[in-house]
């Protein structure tokens, strides 16, 4: 044996050893990417949550989300603008949900609960109201799911036991 022919059998065996390296890489990359599109994911569902909250402290603004689900166009302008903000950052927080779920981020089951949530609030007049002016703000798939949500015949009753006059169901 001359030395070409060990010098290229180094080669061989470094070329192989190398294979296991690069596998063991690509997949220590992918767990990591899958981690974090998880924590973004947490993120939303934070932000989601926050916003939920903002409408339970702040009693002016929970009567203005309960009447301008019957009528968003009935609305003064200053209400229009709280109402539309509220469901805006609510949708864009769906609409970002739902990219995590198509991309295997978010747990089927999880994202069902909030598919649930945005199905109710979707089946409002004054949300389908809201939703014709902004539904151009979102990405294809996103408002054919809204559009599919507010096609289905539904009685929208998430928040009838909250209702008093003027508010009605």
């Amino acid at each position: 044996m001359n030395w070409e022919m060990i010098g290229a059998l180094g080669q061989i065996i470094a070329a192989v050893a190398v294979i296991p390296s690069v596998v063991y890489l690509a997949i220590q990359i992918r767990n990591q990417n899958k981690e974090s599109r998880r924590a973004s994911a947490n993120v939303f569902i934070l932000h989601w949550s926050d916003l939920r909250k903002s409408m339970s402290d702040n009693g002016d603004l929970a009567a203005i989300h309960l009447r301008g689900l019957q009528s968003f166009d009935e609305l003064d302008s200053v209400s229009k603008l709280r109402f539309g903000s509220g469901l805006g950052r609510l949708f864009l927080l769906s609409e970002g949900l739902y990219r995590f779920y198509l991309g295997g981020a978010l747990d089927p089951e999880l994202w069902g609960t909030f598919e649930r949530a945005t199905a109710d609030l979707a089946a409002y007049p004054g949300v389908q109201e809201w939703w014709s002016t902004r539904r151009h703000w979102h990405t294809d798939g996103f408002r054919a799911l809204v559009e599919q949500m507010i096609a289905e015949p539904r009685n929208p009753k998430a928040y009838q036991r909250y209702s008093e006059p003027p508010f009605h169901t």
